[in-house]
């Protein structure tokens, strides 16, 4: 059976006190040109929820910044299912925030590989974590 890959909903982190936290509270690294940033959060409603970014000082245009989050969705939604599995096989709750930092316009296949090691490194991460301690 193939595996449906989604973006829906209850996977993109919205909640304001979700993301505060993950800024105050989380971890962050980068991967030129992403940056992500990620806390475990017991009260958001999925295993594994998502927010993206593009900065309005390094993109006036308000067309720049949501082709380049639409471009960090459909990398991100076509990668997410390894850590979206051990997120549940864990039961933890993981809420990440992507923010592109680059000054130019990026192409698919640069962010499609950035988002890969992103979500690998992050695999790595969740697979050490203690459900307990998070």
């Amino acid at each position: 059976m193939t595996q449906k890959h989604t973006l829906g909903k209850f996977e993109r982190l919205k909640r304001r006190k979700a993301i505060d936290q993950v800024f105050r509270k989380g971890k962050s690294f980068s991967v030129f040109p992403v940056r992500v940033s990620f806390a475990f959060v017991p009260y958001i409603e999925s295993s594994l929820q998502a927010g993206f970014s593009a900065s309005s000082r390094n993109f006036g245009r308000s067309t720049d910044r949501n082709r380049i989050k639409r471009l960090l969705r459909e990398a991100y939604r076509l990668q997410k299912d390894p850590l979206q599995e051990i997120t549940v096989q864990k039961n933890i709750k993981l809420a990440l925030f992507f923010v592109y930092t680059g000054k130019e316009l990026p192409d698919y296949a640069t962010l499609s590989e950035k988002i890969g090691v992103i979500l690998q490194r992050l695999t790595g991460i969740v697979h050490e974590a203690d459900p307990e301690n998070t």
